[in-house]
């Protein structure tokens, strides 16, 4: 079966960087496209970044765009986030999820996998 499980979290200051990984394994890694969400208490989960199975296209959030790099490892079966210039707003749980296609796809349906998480908390 699908397993998704993400690491790489903690508490970082603002300003500050993390990379976090999502390391996938039960299906073809390099069939789907992938997804970085996070949830914040009482909002939305929300989309921050995609990555078409290629990795050749990508996606970000308005939010995160010049801060964020998505990136994946067809290889290690291994997608990863990378995180700079940190905010405390950026402070989450974050998931990465699997699409249920090969092209980058933003809408919350058509990911049909998730990880159990990850805290990134941006605090000084």
């Amino acid at each position: 079966q699908v397993q998704l499980v993400e690491s790489g979290g903690g508490l970082v200051q603002p300003g500050g960087s993390l990379r976090l990984s999502c390391a996938a394994s039960g299906y073809t890694f390099s069939s789907y496209a992938m997804g970085w969400f996070r949830r914040v208490p009482g909002k939305e989960r929300e989309l921050v970044a995609a990555i078409t199975l290629s990795g050749r296209d990508t996606y970000y959030a308005d939010s995160v765009k010049g801060r964020f790099t998505v990136s994946r490892d067809n290889a290690k079966n291994t997608v990863y986030l990378q995180m700079n210039s940190l905010k405390p707003e950026d402070t989450a749980v974050y998931y990465c999820a699997r699409s249920k296609f090969g092209t980058l796809t933003i809408a919350t349906p058509d990911f049909d996998s998730w990880g159990q998480g990850t805290q990134v908390t941006v605090s000084s």
